[in-house]
């Protein structure tokens, strides 16, 4: 697949992952968010890196959690 044509902007990375357009902006902002494109003045996303992302954050009870950088 054509990377160009698969990368998704910040309001279909935000439906994938279940999370606000804001939050992903302040994800960015901290550095903790999936991994991201930057193209000019746009952001966009790499399904994959999304994927990624979310895996990297799995758990299994919530004393495992703690916040992870990309």
């Amino acid at each position: 697949m054509n990377t160009k044509t698969s990368l998704l902007d910040a309001l279909k990375a935000a439906e994938r992952t279940g999370l606000s357009t804001s939050t992903l902006a302040k994800l960015r902002l901290s550095g903790k968010g999936p991994t991201y494109i930057k193209l000019g003045r746009r952001v966009a996303y790499r399904p994959e890196d999304l994927d990624q992302w979310i895996d990297a954050n799995r758990v299994k009870s919530t004393s495992e959690y703690t916040v992870k950088a990309s």
